[in-house]
């Protein structure tokens, strides 16, 4: 069962208990019951999805490795299975996207990023990629302020014809020492009710081997060794409960996760030092809750409420450097409402208001304390002229900072506009043009304001303004050989402006945050999938994404790097997919390019960064033996042995191998 708005998917067979939940624009199925939504909570856009299969085939073991088969994505990868890894939205920034899990905004308000190695696929159902922002009005207002949205949605219970119970378990064992136990327990319980519970461990000693290669400017080789990646390990708990529940036209859900870890932090390799003394140990909490209900045909109602505990202990041992033994804690509280009117039959409106409270404590010198309270309203309308439909948004946002040593802070105020239109051109809707134009903020973290000795309070919002226009072919084929094409390009223009940019300042060589920085964008995203039936037990499917990326550094004509490309932003990247299915058989093969970059904002040949690709392969049978379910999965990660560094002096596995057994009973 999943829930998408209104929508309940309740894969029960055709139990006549949900049977009698239907509302009558219902639709049946085989072997499921599908509860299709009105107009109000379709979407005006296309977006980028990895769902089901497909996402569990990826070599991949959490969302942030998932992502990076998402054209006009970036991914910051710190090497490892705790290394840190941040997603970059079409070259604005890492703050400029927001990460939505089960519709509701993952936060950090500390540093703005939300360390996506943290959340695992094992319980992942589909992960959704909008630029701009999800283009279905009915949604809390946070989700209108974001340059682009990444929607993780985590499975909901699924059960056989006759059974109320189902249970998983999932043992993985990979390079560098690494083991994962998972398992999943879903219930069916009486008055409607149904709850899961996904646990997993990790442990990993994070020990890999690696070629350290640098170079001179002239071409000659300055460095050529290889090592064993020290400092890497990790220990790692996370839960999950949740408990789904429908009433009389609409439904509602309740969430509890925590994660737990402990890990070394390996850092960079500068001046020949191999190994750090980093150690952060993390505990994150939060409890988010969900209720929609529809009175009568012409109006909804959404109401969304979460609270979130992070805690972070970090510490640095290494006596070579300043010791550093820092506890930071932070807290968040969010309530949302939004109410969708229907207007006319293919004309609503959206009115949503979010208050968001922030906090951060430490037990850091001069620390300030800082609290934040932010006020969303937004107001969004939406209509389906036929072969036109259009969507339009205005989010206010009014956010006021408060400290305990400060003077006090003023109060920011924003209104960002965005306007979304999707033509059909043609008979049927297998073809489509789209446009936007969105502007969106976002504003300093806390550290950016008032990290001691560089935190600035007076920083203004940093701004990004969004151009984009694209087509897309989806197109199901009937011929007994070619199944589906889907076809779609996007082109962009994106400027950020007022970017927040650590500055030097004095003759001590201090730095300070400032609105210095101003970059211009451009940009085009292909995608393309494509499958074939070649026979009636063997499927081939071909999913590729290709993106090019022109993102100079405008912000001052006198400066050396003016013109030239921001840091680690390639001209050119893609990826691919290719499955081979064949009855219980599944060969999948994935491939990941970046291209040329610059480590720093001057291109120079000694900030070159040469090129880099991947190859993965992995083999899965799957069989049943009873009533039992089994599936067996052998992986190779970066079959070509290639080395390479996704951030500078942050060194990347070489070939690694894994193995997987997946058990339903």
């Amino acid at each position: 069962m999943m829930l998408l708005g209104l929508t309940c998917l309740i894969k029960v067979g055709a139990a006549q208990e949900n049977e009698r939940r239907l509302t009558a624009d219902s639709v049946r199925q085989v072997d499921e019951v599908v509860v299709t939504s009105k107009n109000t909570f379709r979407e005006t856009l296309p977006s980028q999805k990895l769902s089901g299969e497909a996402l569990e085939r990826l070599n991949t073991h959490g969302v942030a490795d998932a992502l990076r088969y998402f054209s006009g994505l970036q991914l910051k990868d710190y090497g490892g299975v705790g290394g840190l890894k941040t997603v970059n939205i079409r070259s604005m920034g890492t703050h400029h996207l927001g990460v939505f899990y089960d519709g509701i905004e993952l936060g950090n308000a500390q540093n703005g990023q939300v360390d996506l190695g943290q959340f695992s696929l094992d319980n992942v159902e589909e992960i959704t990629l909008y630029n701009g922002q999800k283009s279905a009005i009915f949604q809390p207002a946070a989700d209108f302020g974001n340059a682009g949205s990444v929607y993780i949605r985590t499975r909901m219970p699924r059960f056989a014809f006759g059974k109320s119970n189902h249970l998983r378990l999932r043992l993985k064992q990979a390079s560098s020492d690494t083991y994962r136990f998972s398992t999943l327990w879903e219930s069916r319980l009486r008055g409607g009710f149904c709850s899961s519970l996904n646990a997993e461990v990790l442990s990993s000693s994070g020990k890999y081997r690696f070629r350290y290669c640098r170079r001179n400017t002239d071409g000659t080789v300055a460095y050529d060794t290889t090592a064993i990646r020290q400092n890497g390990d990790i220990w790692a708990f996370r839960v999950e409960g949740n408990l789904y529940g429908l009433f009389s036209q609409g439904s509602w859900s309740v969430k509890a996760y925590s994660y737990n870890s402990g890990r070394g932090i390996p850092g960079a390799i500068v001046n020949n030092v191999w190994r750090r003394g980093e150690r952060q140990n993390d505990h994150n909490h939060f409890t988010q809750a969900r209720l929609q209900k529809s009175f009568g045909e012409q109006f909804s109602t959404q109401l969304l409420a979460k609270y979130a505990y992070y805690h972070t202990h970090y510490r640095n041992n290494d006596e070579t450097q300043l010791l550093v033994n820092n506890t930071y804690r932070q807290q968040e509280a969010y309530v949302s409402v939004a109410n969708v009117y229907e207007v006319r039959r293919n004309w609503s409106a959206n009115l949503s208001y979010d208050l968001r409270w922030n906090q951060l404590r430490a037990d850091v010198p001069q620390f300030v304390f800082p609290h934040r309270w932010s006020h969303l309203l937004a107001l969004a309308m939406a209509a389906d002229c036929g072969r036109l439909k259009w969507q339009a948004s205005l989010l206010g946002s009014l956010v006021k900072d408060h400290t305990r040593t400060l003077t006090e802070q003023k109060i920011i105020r924003t209104l960002t506009p965005a306007l979304f239109v999707g033509f059909y051109p043609l008979m049927g809707r297998t073809f489509s043009l789209r446009a936007f134009a969105k502007k969106s903020f976002r504003m300093p973290t806390f550290n950016d304001l008032y990290y001691a000795e560089i935190g600035n309070a007076r920083l203004e919002p940093e701004t990004a303004i969004q151009y984009n226009i694209g087509c897309l072919l989806d197109q199901p084929l009937r011929h007994i050989f070619w199944k589906h094409l889907r076809l779609q390009t996007d082109v962009y223009y994106n400027t950020v402006h007022g970017k927040i940019v650590a500055y030097p300042k004095g003759q001590q060589f201090r730095w300070t945050m400032l609105n210095l920085g101003r970059v211009h964008i451009t940009g085009v995203d292909a995608e393309g999938e494509i499958a074939v039936k070649p026979c009636s037990d063997l499927t081939l499917t071909t999913r590729l994404q290709y993106t090019y990326q022109q993102a100079q550094d405008m912000s001052s004509s006198s400066a050396s790097y003016y013109r030239h490309q921001i840091p680690y932003i390639p001209w050119h990247s893609g990826s691919a997919i290719i499955t081979t299915t064949w009855k219980g058989w599944t060969l999948n093969y994935s491939f990941i390019y970046t291209g040329e970059r610059y480590n720093q904002p001057e291109n120079t040949a000694y900030n070159y960064m040469p090129a880099w690709y991947t190859s993965d392969l992995s083999l899965t049978c799957a069989f049943r033996w009873r009533t039992t379910r089994w599936k067996f999965t052998a992986e190779v990660n970066n079959l070509l042995n290639q080395d390479y560094d996704v951030i500078l002096n942050y060194p990347m596995p070489q070939r690694n191998f894994g193995f997987s057994l997946d058990v339903n009973l």
